[in-house]
């Protein structure tokens, strides 16, 4: 019998190592970039409403060109997708960069570059979604995918910290290293070699056709209650869940700290993050997903309580920690059911939808946090959200009891489903 599959064995692959190094590099800069932009945002204006703003122009671009990104991802080359969104990345950088830097005050140029950013993301996420199996064999989509959300989970330890060290020195050295890690992003994604995919032979496309193709995704996942009781179990637990967007009214108004220390408690989400995608990079999850689903979903709603009635920084930390762990237990779970579940030919446009889900319950759930958090406190904002994430969990179990059910992730055979 061969060796199962595991994160090291799939970093052999030369493109799937390119493809990671693309995504470490710009993940690094889009961390970098949060903490200089919201930190800089929020002591220019004191307003937690602008904060939760930040999230909402970024993610209108996904929302509004959800049915155009999917297909555009599976009908054309996803490598050339990203190297042009990455370019579009570098002008919305380099954009905010200029403003800041021009001591300008005024916030909604800033927003303007955002909503650029959040545009070239829009198209960026199907279009890696879709090409990282291209890249593996099915057996080791698993083990790709707890790769490539270790590297992610590195970076949310490493991009933040960087970000409020270099923004703490100047805001210039912060948005000059962002721009340097999306142009090696960019050099790596342009030297991955280009792979086969369904639904690029050129065929002529109809009206009537196109119109199929664009909601393709979304009857697909309508269809499949696995796919998507996964996605909108996560889309409204983060929703009514996130505090990302609190961390610096926590870090300076309730823990009395400064731009490093609203570093080290974003960085925190991340450590527990990278240590469990660690784990499930060697030891994928193949049993059981559904039940493990619910319980990490269950423990950050816990864990985000713990954070909001905490005045202590140490005690924060092993919050968001906890929080960290248990949310990369759902991401996983849930990538690995998308990836398996869904055809080649579908995996943009799933991909897109999926994408657009992720994005609300991150950027919605960023503006619900500062709009709520602005009428009647952040501690009550964050106590009410976990809250909030146990009912939610709860009602899907009893809502989508396939997912509840589903078993076998290993990849090798059907995904199935144990005996109600």
């Amino acid at each position: 019998m061969s060796a199962k599959p595991t994160m090291l064995s799939v970093l052999r692959n030369r493109d799937f190592l390119l493809f990671e190094v693309n995504g470490v590099f710009g993940n690094l800069a889009a961390e970098i970039l949060t903490v200089a932009v919201t930190w800089m945002i929020y002591d220019r204006t004191g307003d937690a409403f602008l904060l939760g703003l930040t999230g909402i122009v970024q993610f209108a671009p996904v929302l509004l060109l959800v049915l155009v990104t999917g297909s555009v991802a599976d009908r054309y080359s996803r490598r050339n997708i990203l190297i042009g969104c990455i370019g579009v990345e570098f002008v919305a950088i380099l954009g905010i960069a200029l403003v800041a830097e021009s001591g300008d005050h005024t916030i909604w140029p800033i927003m303007g570059f955002l909503a650029l950013l959040g545009a070239g993301r829009a198209f960026y996420s199907p279009a890696a979604h879709a090409l990282a199996p291209n890249l593996v064999k099915r057996e080791e989509i698993g083990a790709a995918i707890g790769c490539s959300t270790a590297s992610w989970q590195f970076c949310s330890i490493a991009g933040p910290a960087l970000g409020g060290l270099l923004y703490g020195i100047s805001a210039f050295f912060a948005f000059a290293t962002a721009l340097v890690m999306v142009a090696i992003a960019a050099l790596a994604t342009f030297s991955i070699r280009p792979v086969p995919q369904r639904g690029t032979d050129g065929r002529a496309v109809t009206e009537r056709n196109m119109l199929t193709s664009l909601f393709g995704g979304i009857r697909y996942m309508k269809a499949e209650k696995i796919v998507l009781g996964a996605t909108t179990l996560d889309l409204f637990a983060v929703l009514f869940g996130t505090t990302i967007i609190l961390l610096p009214i926590y870090a300076r108004d309730i823990l009395v700290a400064g731009p490093w220390e609203l570093g080290v408690l974003r960085a925190a989400i991340g450590v527990g993050a990278l240590v469990m995608a660690l784990c499930l990079g060697l030891y994928p999850i193949r049993r059981r997903a559904g039940h493990l689903m619910f319980a990490a979903v269950a423990l950050f709603g816990l864990g985000t309580i713990v954070f909001g009635l905490s005045h202590s920084l140490i005690l924060s930390v092993a919050a968001l920690a906890l929080m960290g762990a248990s949310d990369m237990v759902s991401v996983y779970i849930r990538e690995v059911l998308i990836q398996l579940w869904t055809p080649d030919d579908l995996r943009g446009r799933v991909g897109a939808v999926n994408g657009m889900l992720v994005n609300a319950s991150n950027e919605l759930g960023a503006f619900r946090a500062g709009s709520v958090a602005g009428l009647i406190g952040p501690i009550e904002a964050t106590v009410l959200g976990g809250i909030s994430t146990l009912a939610i969990t709860a009602l899907w179990m009893l809502w989508f009891p396939k997912l509840r059910q589903a078993d076998d992730i290993s990849g090798t055979d059907d995904i199935a489903a144990t005996d109600p």
